[in-house]
């Protein structure tokens, strides 16, 4: 259930994790601050779980917890989309907490957990979901996104490693619009077979001995899969005008790409800085190189 969590997590960037920034002058005595985030917090959260219930859940609803193997569906893409949401939901609440006045444990604690414990909801609401299921391997996915923000931030102070997204659209949604989307924005949280997810790293955080190479340029290995129909098989989805089913072949892709850490640009000014630190989530189109089914393709610009 991502795809609920990515709309959630856009309403926190709009209550608060949009004027996130890493640095910004630390103030211990900021009571009415942190009063102001917990409360803000709570109530974002709180309300979207119950509206969330009232409006999907209420519905499938079975009043018995039970679990749900989802591992082999979608080739992964939803876990990679779990393990994203749930990076980016600590990255930018432990940045809130930081500018609330909260010391590094409790950014840890408090903003790292946050996201996590979220998504543990959600996903205890899919356990007593009929159709769905308390599902280990997207918990699993959630718990290592979670822990790639929390790693970082106390180890580091920021964040080397990211988890980021990209989208373009895959032509395929027209075959099986119910369930990869009838529109444009749908299909940005539904098709599978349009999104990137991307580990982007940043190589010149670890050498301070070569400041003439710029250090806002990262390196990004990325997953995604395509021909995805239904999330095992595609065979009883698709037919030609003469009733013979289409063969659409399933198959995984890797990418190597460069990328823009937009934190790292140097800007005095506290707007952008917000911006960058919002915008951070998401790819910056580059030069790729695509291998999959052991075939390799190059793109001018990949997105």
């Amino acid at each position: 259930m991502h795809k609920i969590a990515i709309f959630i997590f856009g309403l926190i960037l709009l209550t608060g994790s949009f004027r996130a920034q890493t640095d910004t002058t630390f103030d211990t005595n900021s009571k009415k601050r942190k009063i102001a985030f917990l409360s803000t917090s709570g109530v974002v959260t709180l309300g979207s779980l119950v509206g969330l219930n009232q409006a999907w859940y209420n519905e499938y609803n079975t009043g018995k917890f039970h679990f749900f193997n989802d591992n082999k569906e979608w080739q992964q893409m939803d876990k990679a989309g779990h393990l994203f949401t749930t990076y980016q939901m600590g990255r930018l609440l432990i940045n809130d907490c930081y500018r609330a006045g909260f010391n590094k444990k409790q950014q840890l604690i408090i903003g790292g957990g946050m996201g996590f414990a979220y998504m543990t909801a959600i996903e205890c609401m899919d356990g007593f979901s009929r159709g769905w299921g308390f599902s280990w391997g997207d918990q699993l996915a959630d718990v290592i996104g979670t822990s790639l923000a929390i790693a970082q931030h106390a180890i580091w102070n920021e964040q080397r490693f990211q988890i980021r997204f990209s989208y373009a659209q895959s032509g395929l949604a027209a075959y099986n619009p119910n369930l990869l989307g009838k529109n444009y924005y749908t299909q940005i949280l539904k098709d599978y077979n349009a999104q990137t997810y991307w580990l982007s790293f940043n190589p010149f955080s670890f050498i301070e001995k070569y400041p003439k190479f710029p250090k806002w340029l990262n390196l990004s290995f990325g997953y995604g899969a395509y021909g995805m129909l239904g999330g095992y098989t595609n065979q009883f989805l698709v037919k030609d005008a003469n009733g013979n089913i289409l063969k659409i072949e399933r198959v995984r892709r890797y990418y190597l790409s460069f990328d823009v850490d937009l934190t790292k640009i140097k800007t005095k000014s506290k707007v952008l800085k917000r911006v960058f630190s919002a915008f951070n989530i998401l790819k910056f189109p580059a030069p790729a190189i695509e291998l999959s089914s052991k075939k390799l393709r190059f793109y001018p610009i990949y997105y």
